[in-house]
């Protein structure tokens, strides 16, 4: 008999809602632009996310901030096991460099993928005023979890790119990049314990998959007018860890409404695919 027949320990989360209380200063909007790598490669290039009082150069906050203020996974149990799978931003104005948001959240589905289980979450992001600012969709993996007889999550309309990537963006990793994301508040142990990271089999800890998401969102901005303001969705499905000190390649591919991205570490391993950054029509 199915353990679906006899339920399943991650059904009672589907239907789970969270409600909280979001507020940054522009302090958080800079740490998140640092964690995600702004500045590096030369600290005077991005300034409008790196600082808040350079001249020439008002705050702008990465649009993959919203991820951020999502609510956090459901609890899944031992972290070890646990993999990001898939994030979608969508944003329906630009986030300012301070403000406050009440994020409500849901559990909206549990898959059975076979060798783990997929839960889905969906956060609603809205201002003081309660008009929607964002929307953040997130799926989270379970190694082992599957088997229970469920239905397989169905996968977004992908079209694959044809030919080889007009523009490829290489960037560096540095070694305590994930301990500089920690400080936007994500602080799995997995991403800094080598022995947690042992636990989980792997040979030191990774990168987070959000920081991995918000180095590609932030190195695609030039490539759709270098305007955040503009971007309205980004996501893209996780496909592998990437460590820190590891070198990352953006592959894009431009398309009316933006680009369709990957993204590969050092040997060539693609570490996030499926990728898309819409950005709205130029005024």
């Amino acid at each position: 008999m199915s353990a679906a027949r006899h339920g399943h320990p991650l059904r009672a989360l589907v239907g789970l809602r969270t409600s909280l209380h979001r507020a940054w200063s522009p302090t958080e909007a800079i740490l998140y632009a640092l964690g995600v790598g702004a500045g590096q490669h030369d600290p005077a290039a991005e300034l409008r996310f790196t600082t808040e009082n350079s001249t020439g150069h008002p705050q702008r906050v990465l649009p993959t901030f919203a991820s951020v203020l999502a609510a956090d996974p459901p609890p899944l149990g031992d972290l070890t096991v646990i993999r990001h799978a898939e994030e979608a931003v969508t944003l329906f104005r630009p986030l300012p460099p301070a403000g406050r948001v009440h994020t409500t959240a849901a559990v909206t589905a549990l898959h059975d993928q076979g060798s783990g289980a997929l839960v889905q979450q969906v956060s609603r992001l809205r201002d003081p005023a309660g008009t929607t600012v964002a929307v953040v969709r997130r799926a989270m993996f379970v190694i082992g979890a599957g088997g229970f007889g469920g239905r397989r999550a169905r996968s977004a309309p992908w079209r694959a790119p044809a030919g080889p990537p007009g523009h490829r963006i290489v960037a560096t990793v540095r070694p305590d990049q994930a301990l500089l994301y920690r400080l936007s508040g994500d602080r799995n142990p997995l991403h800094s314990d080598p022995a947690v990271a042992g636990r989980a089999g792997l040979p030191r800890p990774i990168l987070h998959g959000l920081c991995t998401f918000g180095f590609a969102g932030r190195l695609l901005l030039p490539l759709v007018g270098d305007d955040p303001a503009r971007v309205r969705h980004v996501r893209a499905r996780f496909n592998a860890p990437l460590h820190p000190g590891d070198t990352l390649t953006v592959h894009a591919w431009r398309r009316p409404y933006g680009v369709v991205f990957r993204v590969s570490e050092g040997t060539g391993r693609i570490v996030l695919d499926r990728g898309v950054l819409a950005v709205a029509a130029a005024r």
